[in-house]
């Protein structure tokens, strides 16, 4: 399976903060990590609606957590960012064309899948994806 960029720049949001420790801007993590500055930007006023980080407007503004690393799940953040019910186009019960969508057991399968994938997720923080704070800093350039 492969994550949306959704996903993958909440996480790296996410990290990106846990790892620092202070307040970063937008414009500042995406220039670290070489990403849309306007995409991320979406991605987080997102995660600040749903309660992952705190902003602040003006000079010295920026993101920051608004919760420990240890109190952030992964699973949950990618379930909030990942339309995990249409994988495939015939899972999708108002736009799916599929001749023989419920006489197979695609949709059983690619469920079932999705759903130990996420349990997987779900047994990870935040600070389980910042093992090495420092050196993360380092390579991120925040250092």
């Amino acid at each position: 399976m492969r994550l949306s960029l959704h996903s993958d720049y909440a996480l790296r949001i996410l990290m990106a903060l846990g790892a620092t420790g202070e307040k970063m801007s937008v414009d500042e993590i995406a220039g670290r990590y070489d990403i849309s500055r306007n995409h991320l930007a979406k991605i987080a006023q997102r995660l600040q609606g749903l309660g992952y980080v705190a902003t602040q407007r003006g000079r010295g503004g920026g993101m920051r957590l608004a919760k420990e690393a240890g109190d952030i799940n992964v699973g949950a953040v990618v379930r909030q960012f990942e339309n995990l019910d249409a994988i495939v186009e015939c899972m999708d019960p108002v736009t799916s064309t599929c001749p023989v969508r419920g006489a197979c057991g695609l949709q059983g399968v690619l469920s079932g899948a999705l759903g130990a994938f996420v349990r997987y997720l779900d047994d990870y923080t935040l600070a389980d994806l910042l093992p090495q704070p420092a050196r993360f800093r380092a390579l991120l350039g925040t250092a």
